[in-house]
């Protein structure tokens, strides 16, 4: 396991430096700088993040050989041929579901996400568009309970570091099958169920940035249950 010290502002650099030259040549003269300042960094932090965790929430796991998305594009569907990320991010999910994060599957779950980029770092916990079979699961619960959804971003701590649920990529009208004077209207028509908030420069450079994470998806642990448990994935006292 290493140690998380810090991530250096030479990860910006790098990050900045691969927007301004996305391609091959110049990824590899410089990929002893991703290694060294982005990859490595990451993977101690998932180690830390991992340990915090633990404590809270036992079924949420963070593993450096998964937890890490790839820096390369999948540009096989994509008019945009550059082939790598420009931001750098990590992915800690409940510990029975699907690794296969973003690939359309109904096997994720929900979890916690950190994303690095150059002027737009953040946290996040919950499920991210769902797939389908997924997604009329949780407005099925939602519909029937909706308290008990209502409770899992009611909380002072999510609304003061949150501001609330994300309504992001909200439908205009409620999804059919629902009328639309339901008492739920307004969490029915989301495709996503996230909390997140920016980190300045100074908590993603700090030492203290797992404690800083491990604060905020603390806060989000009732909305990533609420999800999960409605998923079929239970909570845990122990690792």
């Amino acid at each position: 396991m290493d140690t998380f010290r810090a991530i250096r502002p030479a990860a910006f650099t790098f990050l900045r430096g691969l927007k301004k030259n996305n391609r091959r040549e110049w990824f590899e003269a410089h990929r002893a700088e991703y290694e060294g300042e982005v990859r490595e960094p990451l993977k101690a932090l998932v180690d830390e993040l991992d340990v915090r965790l633990a404590r809270v929430a036992p079924e949420i796991v963070g593993d450096p050989r998964r937890s890490m998305f790839r820096i390369h594009r999948d540009i096989r569907f994509s008019k945009d041929k550059s082939p790598y990320k420009t931001n750098a991010g990590v992915w800690l999910p409940h510990r029975d579901a699907s690794r296969r994060v973003g690939r359309g599957d109904d096997g994720g779950g929900a979890g916690y996400y950190f994303h690095l980029e150059p002027g737009q770092c953040f946290a996040a916990g919950g499920i991210w568009m769902p797939a389908q079979p997924s997604l009329k699961k949780l407005r099925a619960a939602i519909a029937a309970n909706p308290k008990a959804f209502t409770a899992s971003i009611g909380g002072a701590a999510f609304r003061r570091r949150f501001g609330g649920l994300s309504d992001e990529a909200m439908l205009k009208r409620v999804p059919r099958g629902y009328p639309p004077d339901h008492p739920a209207a307004k969490w029915l028509r989301h495709q996503s169920f996230i909390a997140w908030r920016s980190l300045s420069r100074a908590e993603v450079l700090s030492r203290r940035l797992p404690d800083i994470l491990a604060r905020d998806f603390a806060a989000m642990l009732p909305l990533v249950r609420w999800v999960n448990s409605v998923l079929g994935y239970r909570p845990a006292t122990r690792r």
